[in-house]
């Protein structure tokens, strides 16, 4: 019984059976709670649904407002296209388009506990694998945000767990086209998400050092893996330059979204009434001025403030922080105690502890001198910076929580091993001291 229980813990199949039943159940509990009129429409009215309601009615990748503005580099192209494409298939604005579009956030989310086990089980065995994506199978962030957000975070979350997998899987492989299908994976994932661009040059140095370390060639395979990740990025790059002739890489929103959250009205919890989407003014003044230099206006703007107010500015970025590791609130003690919702209270105290976990677990690593202690605690280190500047949504944090509820369950793991030794110590006999 117990060897039977222990294959049923460890096997993937059976966690993706739970995880995918969880994310399901929710989504049939949200559709009886919400109108099927609301869940057909509401999802989509943000940027990504109306980009992708303009690119399947022929407009082209544009109008990130609800009214025709123009060309937009808003976000990178593969998710409002795929978006897009339910458009095209389910009509847009209908309860199948949102079925639809839920369905793949699920998937992809489910999907995820994939490469998180076999990570898991990489850096230190099948347990911590299967621990891993049980934790993420019941991790209400990523059982809630399929179904309510309308983004990438879903999709992002698997790639970004297969990223990790893929860079510390790579080491041990010698073959060119190993290194080439990496930086497919990197340009793939550049193209859904672009602040993941952050986290691809410390990996790939990563796996260089490695490389170099065992005395393997690495210059021309990362030179391959970055060759293939702007050949990805070019026809993205090269689209913008027609549309607005400036060089926008990836995307364009970076301005907006600094001033955003560092101007003179923003507001501990950001509440978007500046934001063009809902601030009348605000559109027209983008329509007239043009995306770019709109941006390039608000992102003076914002490093004005952010020079000239150090002391609200430490403490905006000290409540982002908090928003980001909390769930979602820079108050989360108040929200907890004040709040009715036992189902509130469950979800901000699983985000604190995953919190803690994560630091905890990046420290062992690094005390323990694991292998893969860099390329693990990059993610969490260094990708959330870009919101600490900026805004702090629940959504933002998903891409890396596969990787953060890893070092969570390292962090477990050695704290299980560290009472099973206390209780071996305090139960051993003493030996007799000898006269």
């Amino acid at each position: 019984m117990q060897k039977a229980l222990r294959v049923a813990a460890t096997s993937i199949w059976i966690i993706l059976l739970v995880a995918l039943t969880l994310r399901l159940g929710f989504m049939w509990e949200y559709r009886q709670i919400h109108p099927k009129q609301a869940v057909s429409v509401i999802p989509f009215l943000f940027e990504s649904g109306n980009i992708a309601h303009s690119l399947a009615t022929g407009q082209g990748f544009s109008s990130p407002f609800r009214v025709d503005t123009g060309p937009t580099a808003w976000m990178t192209p593969a998710y409002p296209l795929l978006l897009a494409g339910i458009f095209r298939l389910f009509g847009a604005y209908t309860f199948g388009a949102w079925a639809a579009a839920v369905l793949l956030n699920i998937l992809c989310c489910t999907l995820a506990c994939v490469p998180i086990f076999y990570a898991g089980k990489r850096i230190s065995g099948v347990g911590l694998g299967a621990s891993t994506a049980w934790l993420w199978a019941i991790f209400p962030n990523a059982i809630l945000i399929p179904v309510e957000s309308m983004w990438d975070a879903s999709i992002s979350a698997l790639l970004v767990a297969t990223i990790l997998w893929a860079t510390i899987a790579l080491p041990d492989s010698e073959r060119m086209r190993d290194w080439c299908a990496y930086g497919l994976l990197w340009g793939t994932a550049l193209m859904v998400n672009a602040t993941l661009a952050a986290l691809f040059p410390l990996l790939l140095g990563w796996l260089a050092y490695r490389a170099h370390r065992a005395n393997r060639p690495w210059a021309r395979r990362s030179a391959a893996a970055v060759v293939i990740v702007m050949l990805c990025c070019v026809p993205w790059t090269i689209r913008n330059y027609r549309a607005f002739h400036h060089f926008v890489p990836l995307r364009s929103v970076l301005g907006l979204q600094l001033w955003l959250g560092n101007n003179d009205q923003t507001q501990d919890i950001f509440r978007g009434d500046l934001h063009p989407i809902y601030n009348a003014t605000e559109r027209e003044h983008y329509i007239a001025m043009g995306e770019i230099a709109y941006m390039h206006e608000k992102r003076q703007e914002a490093v004005r403030y952010i020079l000239s107010h150090p002391v609200r500015e430490a403490h905006l970025i000290t409540n982002r922080f908090i928003s980001i590791w909390s769930g979602g609130t820079p108050n989360p003690v108040t929200d907890f105690v004040r709040t009715p919702s036992l189902w509130f209270r469950f979800i901000l105290a699983f985000n604190f502890l995953v919190a803690i976990g994560a630091l905890c677990g990046v420290i062992i690593l690094f005390r323990s001198q694991n292998a893969f202690a860099f390329p693990v605690a990059v993610f969490p280190v260094v990708y959330p910076w870009a919101y600490y500047l900026t805004l702090a949504l629940p959504r933002y944090r998903l891409p890396i929580d596969p990787i953060v509820l890893l070092l969570t369950v390292v962090a477990l793991r050695q704290m299980t091993y560290w009472r099973k030794r206390d209780v071996a110590q305090s139960t051993a006999p003493k030996r007799r001291r000898r006269i």
